[in-house]
């Protein structure tokens, strides 16, 4: 229900349910945010439950949330081990394992990692060919010595909690951030192009500008890290990019044609440290 400008939701009336072995998903739409309601059952396990499924060595969700009750247990790639109980509120970053401790089920709320707990890609391993995303904030310096230290690290911060609240609505996976930038990977083109649109506009809201570069390419995943030229070529792309425009490769154009989304010829550019000229495309209203 919708009362002018606030907005309630209610986890009897989801806008979707999730069901996997040994786990529930309640998760509503609430502004620009998905919140969830989990359930894990005893014995459930990443590892075990969900792995097999969905390929990869460890979850690539990034968790935040807080434990109604119940307890959960967490390892890291790095071998770090935490447990989680009744009202502890947590992060839990990328590159890890989880499970329910004891014979009484988890309930937690979740904000973050509802729509990529399942893994970092169903059957990614190894090589694969996904559709890559980077974005940089235009004038980030000239922006901090305006506003000052501490108010600069909490605009950055806000900044990456909506770029990863994006993320999560169009299905996005965070790989890393560069310094004030975001990385990530998708599925196709469209999910890509429609959430740099979104983040562009978030950051607008922020009174922040942002650059973009999507491209289409075959990546490696190595020790949990994404790895290869098309990860270079798409960084490129982005570094040619001007403040809120959104620049594209032809692959990424072709391929997204039957999205129904416009693109403005940029021309053939150098891009550093690649050979041969590559013909760009800006999201048409990106610049």
């Amino acid at each position: 229900m919708a009362v002018g400008e606030f907005q309630v939701k209610n986890f009897h009336s989801p806008d979707q349910v999730i069901r996997l072995p040994k786990f529930t998903a309640d998760l509503v739409e609430v502004g620009e945010l998905t919140v969830g309601l989990l359930v894990t059952e005893p014995g459930w396990r990443w590892s075990v439950d969900l792995r097999p499924e969905v390929g990869g060595e460890w979850c690539q969700a990034r968790h935040l949330g807080v434990v109604l009750s119940g307890r959960v247990a967490v390892q890291m790639q790095d071998g770090q081990m935490l447990e989680f109980g009744p009202n502890d509120v947590f992060h839990i970053p990328p590159g890890h394992d989880g499970w329910t401790i004891g014979d009484e089920p988890c309930i937690q709320i979740e904000w973050a990692g509802l729509h990529t707990f399942a893994g970092f890609g169903a059957g990614l391993r190894g090589r694969a060919l996904l559709t890559l995303l980077f974005t940089d904030l235009v004038d980030s310096t000239a922006t901090a010595k305006q506003v000052g230290d501490k108010a600069w690290r909490d605009l950055l911060t806000a900044h990456f909690e909506a770029i990863r609240a994006e993320l999560d609505r169009f299905g996005g996976r965070e790989v890393d951030t560069t310094g004030d930038g975001m990385f990530a990977t998708f599925d196709g083109p469209a999910p890509a192009l429609h959430c740099a649109m979104a983040i562009r506009r978030s950051a607008a809201r922020q009174g922040l500008r942002i650059r973009a570069g999507i491209h289409v390419g075959e990546v490696e995943l190595v020790g949990g890290r994404l790895r290869g030229v098309a990860v270079h070529e798409a960084a490129r792309i982005m570094s040619e990019a001007g403040a809120d425009e959104i620049l594209v490769s032809e692959t990424t154009r072709v391929l997204a044609l039957s999205s129904g989304l416009e693109f403005e010829d940029r021309g053939t550019h150098k891009l550093k440290g690649l050979a041969g000229e590559w013909r760009l495309h800006a999201l048409s209203g990106s610049s």
